[in-house]
């Protein structure tokens, strides 16, 4: 028995080394390909550590200080402009301004670049055509669109006042008017996130497979019930990502603002973004609008975490 011993523990202590190099080849492997892979994404992490990572850090590390009008940190406060901000009138006012634009957006935008989807969808003569007018506002610039809407807006000359005219409505100072004049900022931003949405929805819409529409129509389904059984629930994961994208555009509005109001009148549509802008580059507040900008950031993450606690459970995935 005992040359067989020996052989067995001759072949497990060879079997030992060969187990060991084995995994650190595998390790040296798994080395390399993470070097390899660091390698690819590093002109990305890079552009990113510049103009988001670095940007985003510098933004909380001033929101803790007194700044002077160079937007220098002078003396550490810790949360006071936190606190400060949270108990300002006008931050409120610009946060709950924010709040009533996005409700006016978002629901109207989907509703309208949904219908216009559905309609250009069909196999018309012409679609090609209302497909391309329908996109158009994609290629417009948010100055351009504000610059065209506040001519569409003006009081004297305007052609909403003017077609108002036509039924006896007085003219309506659109921009002047704080009853108005947030409408008239949702209105104008409808229109420009309308082409982006028009062609997601639209997208979405010509992946459907095409079986289910058919065999709907042999069962007698109309247009109606296939829209309602068919297209919506399939359609529901664009659907969620468009509604998470129109919210954070809300929350985000700023040029159109500044050329068609600059957050007036007696702060109507000063958006909390604006009122940002107003405090670090108008009143060199730079640590106080640092400030808002955290509580902005945290404001979207947790309306985004709540849409995707809500909206994923109606979302139906194929």
């Amino acid at each position: 028995m005992a040359p067989v011993k020996t052989e067995v523990t001759a072949r497990t202590s060879s079997a030992r080394p060969a187990g060991t190099s084995r995994r650190r080849a595998q390790r040296r492997r798994e080395v390399r390909n993470a070097f390899s892979g660091l390698a690819y994404l590093a002109p990305a992490l890079l552009i990113f550590a510049i103009f988001l990572f670095y940007p985003a850090i510098k933004t909380g590390w001033l929101s803790a200080f007194h700044t002077n009008v160079l937007g220098k940190p002078t003396v550490f406060i810790g949360l006071e402009n936190y606190i400060s901000n949270l108990t300002s009138d006008a931050f409120r006012t610009s946060l709950w301004n924010t709040l009533k634009f996005a409700v006016m957006v978002v629901p109207v935008t989907i509703v309208i670049a949904l219908v216009l989807a559905i309609l250009a969808n069909e196999k018309v003569r012409g679609s090609a055509f209302f497909r391309t007018v329908y996109a158009l506002p994609l290629a417009v610039s948010a100055a351009a669109a504000a610059v065209v809407w506040r001519l569409i807006f003006h009081p004297s000359q305007g052609i909403l006042n003017a077609m108002l005219g036509l039924v006896g409505i007085d003219p309506i100072g659109w921009l002047t008017n704080p009853s108005f004049a947030l409408f008239a900022v949702a209105l104008t931003t409808i229109w420009m996130h309308l082409g982006f949405n028009f062609i997601v929805l639209l997208g979405g819409m010509q992946s459907l497979p095409t079986e289910l529409y058919e065999s709907a129509a042999l069962d007698g389904a109309g247009r109606m019930r296939q829209l309602r059984h068919i297209t919506l629930p399939l359609l529901s994961p664009v659907l969620f990502f468009v509604s998470i994208v129109l919210v954070i555009d809300s929350f985000q509005s700023f040029g159109q603002i500044d050329i068609l109001t600059e957050g007036g009148p007696a702060d109507a549509t000063n958006l909390i973004v604006y009122e940002i802008y107003q405090n670090a580059f108008v009143h060199n507040r730079v640590g106080y609008a640092s400030a808002q900008t955290v509580i902005l950031f945290l404001i979207v993450v947790v309306l985004s975490v709540v849409q995707y606690r809500v909206g994923e459970r109606k979302v139906h995935y194929q």
